[in-house]
């Protein structure tokens, strides 16, 4: 997993709706970037409905939320509406994992990304970052709002 004090690893990928967004994209705001397996799937279904319900939380603390897997954005734009999310899903698609694997979220013997949350700071270093034992797991919401007020600067 990569480290804090690390600066973050540039991005572009295209967005549910097939838009490219870039890590630039967020400057001036902190950024969490929640790495999760795939669309669809029940664990996942419920990490993501769960971020959602505390979302407004989120970005009272000055921080935006975005979701990363290897889906493509058309299965993103499925899984969102199926889910009523409001915030952007990042298709990892091609190549395949490679900005989960520079964040060191992708596990190779699975062909997709581990449960991991990673904190960028404003400008662009990473703050803070947190990897499950397993994706099995689901990373609490509790985790995002620890590393919000007490792991980087606001």
């Amino acid at each position: 997993m990569i480290e804090p004090g690390t600066s973050a690893p540039d991005f572009r990928l295209a967005d549910h709706d097939g838009n490219a967004v870039t890590l630039a994209d967020f400057g001036g705001r902190r950024l969490v970037l929640a790495f999760y397996p795939l669309d669809f799937s029940a664990v996942c279904s419920d990490q993501l409905s769960i971020y959602q319900e505390v979302l407004g939380e989120i970005e009272d603390r000055d921080a935006a939320l975005v979701g990363v897997s290897v889906d493509s954005s058309a299965c993103h734009a499925a899984f969102r509406e199926r889910l009523g999310l409001t915030y952007p899903l990042l298709a990892d698609f091609h190549p395949k994992g490679a900005v989960c694997a520079a964040y060191g979220a992708y596990m190779d013997d699975w062909g997709h990304a581990n449960r991991s949350l990673v904190l960028i700071d404003r400008d662009g270093t990473v703050a803070w970052s947190f990897a499950t034992p397993t994706p099995l797991e689901i990373p609490g919401a509790n985790l995002i709002f620890d590393a919000l007020d007490d792991g980087a600067p606001a």
